[in-house]
């Protein structure tokens, strides 16, 4: 016999749900359903978010929002339409911050309908966290708060982000980089003050490309910069707009390179 304290006592409004499916058989019904079909739905949402493909992303979480509405998953359904509402205005900051809150609710609501049905409990939908590597560090040079920050909640649990703002910020972290902790930069190319390309001439001049590897991130779509930045000793490019994929495979790659 199916225990409904169970989810009532877990924040589940059977009650309000019941407005809908008229009886506990088809509620039962449903929460089978749902438990048959919401790991693939998560593994979609996950796989969009990693690709910053907000627009797929929006209609995920609105699926997942809905069903957590009719099925009296209060929690869920409110986190999921926050997330909606992020995503629809591309708010790709507010996604990253609050997606693990997202997945350990759904994660919860999963095992707690699993447990309800007699299923015991499934396989965790939330990520393993990542083995934490402090002492190794990407320099992200950017003039972009944005980007910076894009990258550094991609990598904050596997490397230490250190950020610069221009050219010369970057300059100066270089030259004050005593040990072999930076393994790799990205280095945007449009900046004031000092550039990107004064950046690889700095490294040029002072053969630091073979200690630092680089790649370059940038938004200038014409092709003599493009020919320009490829003069260099640089291991990879990558334009903008970019993904989370994007960038960690040019990441992979660069610091592949490192001493």
């Amino acid at each position: 016999m199916k225990d409904v304290n169970l989810l009532t006592s877990n924040g589940v409004d059977v009650e309000k749900s019941l407005e809908l499916f008229g009886d506990m058989e088809v509620y039962d019904e449903t929460l089978e359903e749902f438990l048959s079909g919401v790991n693939q739905k998560i593994s979609d949402i996950r796989r969009y978010k990693e690709a910053s493909d907000m627009a797929n992303y929006a209609i995920l979480v609105h699926s997942l929002k809905s069903d957590a509405r009719y099925l009296g998953f209060t929690n869920l359904a409110e986190l999921s339409y926050n997330h909606e509402m992020a995503s629809k205005s591309n708010n790709i900051n507010y996604v990253y911050d609050y997606y693990d809150a997202l997945m350990q609710e759904a994660d919860r609501i999963i095992n707690l309908v699993s447990s309800y049905l007699g299923k015991g409990t499934v396989i965790s939908v939330v990520e393993e966290p990542k083995v934490v590597v402090k002492d190794k560090a990407i320099l992200v040079v950017d003039d972009s708060d944005m980007i910076r920050n894009f990258i550094s909640k991609i990598f904050d649990d596997t490397f230490e982000v250190i950020m610069a703002h221009d050219g010369k910020e970057a300059i100066d972290i270089i030259m004050g980089a005593t040990d072999n902790k930076i393994k790799g930069i990205l280095l945007d190319l449009n900046m004031p003050n000092v550039d990107g390309f004064e950046v690889l001439d700095y490294f040029k001049a002072n053969g630091l490309f073979s200690k630092f590897p680089v790649s370059i991130i940038t938004g200038a779509d014409d092709r003599d910069s493009i020919n320009r930045a490829f003069t260099y000793p640089i291991i990879d490019m990558l334009q903008k707009p970019f993904n989370e994929r994007d960038v960690k495979r040019v990441v992979e790659k660069t610091v592949m390179f490192s001493k």
